[in-house]
């Protein structure tokens, strides 16, 4: 099977941007800043992307590029004979489709929340009564994966590249003049000098953990989303400065995301520690109160489904390049199966509120906690070490073979002085946070 490829520089930035921004930038992060204190969380999270999600990052697109397959079989190009690192691409299938199980029901949340700002349904509108539907959740997830799908049965360049590029710019509009409208709201000034000036003593240990873990998850590295976009790429540009342009584009959206909210939440005097429920209730309490706050809230979560729609399309991407490089099948004939077995495996999600009764782990967990718990505290940190131990010893494919690809092409290069960063500083922090993520987590 001829190896498509990405038509244009942009494309390819766009499309792994497009697949770190999500949910963890425009949801979780302000929600996470907001519980930790605003501008110190922010502070510590940028300096750990750079610490930790660069190294990573360069490292699976530099296996990707060099390998020119997916996930599925790149390894089987790069490792010695007799080794067993492609077992990792096996395991960054089921990652993928884990993520979707969930991502996907999510994501049909938000358009949900879309067409009831555009049709000015609001008035119900709220979290719990739209969880606890199974109509809402399973026709929503069912709108999500025919989106998706549809747009990849194109070609690479014709459907996903050429849509990632409009609504990625889209989104980037919708996002600055989301902003500029918080900057005039009256709480602009307390919200903007909570979110963005650091408070020291504020920083408490369970803040650095959790800028770390925020860090490194909303990247989506360790399980082949990024190695696949490495596959469709030349070898013009070298793949650290690459990788800082997509870090600074996820990061943005996030830091533009507490723009928008915080000022809001200052304004209207709600709370900007109300965890997962300040996308889904806060933020709607406070279009209710805004003036224009129907259209201010469609242009809202307008934007909202493009970063999750974005997310869905590069991983569903991966999914489906894995499944035909296994089977072989056309596109089309790979989207149809591909989305009929993502719409069963969210099911659980979807129905795991209301009909499915299935508690995984503390009082009140349902299937979207255990799909989370595989993908986030699992398969994303233990992938990323097994990323970093391949390149970075001789028993996988080794530093030197990884710097040569890596800085193939114009643009920065990785440094030899870099090598401790990579080599131990990367691998120490992910098995710390794999670690701290299973202490911490409420198991029961």
């Amino acid at each position: 099977m001829k190896r498509e490829r990405l038509g244009s520089r942009l494309g390819f930035i766009f499309l792994s941007a497009g697949c770190a921004i999500g949910c963890g930038n425009v949801w979780k992060f302000p929600w996470m800043c907001g519980e930790n204190g605003g501008g110190g969380f922010v502070l510590l999270y940028a300096v750990f992307l750079i610490l930790l999600g660069l190294p990573v990052m360069t490292m699976e697109f530099s296996i990707g590029r060099k390998a020119q397959k997916s996930p599925l079989y790149m390894y089987q190009v790069i490792e010695k004979k007799g080794q067993k690192w492609h077992l990792h691409g096996y395991l960054s299938f089921f990652g993928n489709i884990a993520l979707m199980s969930f991502y996907t029901v999510v994501t049909g949340w938000i358009i949900y929340y879309f067409t009831s700002f555009l049709t000015g349904n609001i008035d119900d509108l709220g979290f719990v009564p739209m969880i606890m539907n199974p109509v809402i959740n399973t026709s929503y997830l069912a709108v999500t994966l025919v989106i998706a799908f549809i747009i990849l049965c194109f070609n690479l360049q014709g459907g996903l590249e050429r849509v990632t590029k409009y609504m990625m710019s889209v989104l980037l509009i919708l996002m600055i003049a989301l902003a500029f409208h918080s900057f005039t709201l009256s709480g602009a000034k307390d919200g903007l000098s909570f979110y963005l000036i650091p408070d020291f003593s504020k920083i408490k240990f369970s803040t650095v953990v959790g800028a770390m873990n925020q860090a490194f998850f909303t990247l989506s590295v360790g399980m082949g989303s990024m190695a696949i976009f490495g596959s469709y790429i030349d070898k013009e540009r070298s793949l650290l400065g690459e990788s800082l342009n997509i870090i600074a584009i996820d990061t943005f959206v996030a830091i533009v995301a507490g723009l928008i909210m915080f000022p809001a939440c200052f304004t209207y005097n709600l709370e900007v520690g109300a965890g997962p429920n300040l996308l889904f209730d806060t933020m709607v309490e406070v279009f209710r109160n805004m003036n224009g706050g129907r259209i201010w809230g469609t242009l809202f979560f307008m934007f909202m489904v493009f970063a999750a729609l974005s997310t869905v399309l590069a991983v569903c991407e991966n999914i489906l390049a894995m499944f035909r490089e296994l089977t072989g099948f056309s596109r089309p004939k790979g989207c149809l199966i591909c989305g009929i077995t993502l719409f069963i495996t969210s099911l659980t999600t979807a129905l795991g509120f209301s009909v499915i009764k299935f508690q995984p782990f503390a009082d009140g967990t349902v299937f979207l906690d255990f799909w989370d718990f595989i993908v986030s505290n699992n398969i994303l940190p233990l992938g990323s070490l097994i990323f970093v131990l391949f390149c970075t010893t001789k028993k996988g494919w080794g530093w030197d073979n990884f710097l040569e690809e890596a800085n193939e092409g114009k643009g920065l290069k990785v440094r030899n002085w870099m090598k401790p960063v990579f080599k131990y500083l990367v691998p120490l922090a992910i098995i710390f946070i794999y670690v701290m993520g299973l202490i911490t987590f409420k198991w029961k």
